[in-house]
């Protein structure tokens, strides 16, 4: 995900969820709540990678979603 943000020269915050416990609640918090999540959450399944654009306006988890987005 970081590459192809890169090399498209789309601007990002990447954030790893392992860095800090902060960091793993602001996810968490997202995670649990959120519909998009549900599938992920029953396939046991983590959900990462993910972007979450503009404050979880939006949640991207696949690569093709984030070329469908831009393309948009």
């Amino acid at each position: 995900m970081k590459e192809f943000l890169s090399e498209n020269n789309i601007e990002f915050l990447y954030l790893d969820i392992s860095d800090s416990m902060l960091n793993l609640k602001r996810f968490l918090k997202y995670r649990d709540i959120r519909p998009e999540f549900d599938e992920i959450k029953k396939s046991g399944s983590i959900g990462l990678p993910c972007i979450m654009i503009n404050k979880g306006e939006h949640f991207i988890f696949k690569q093709a979603e984030i070329e469908e987005f831009i393309n948009n």
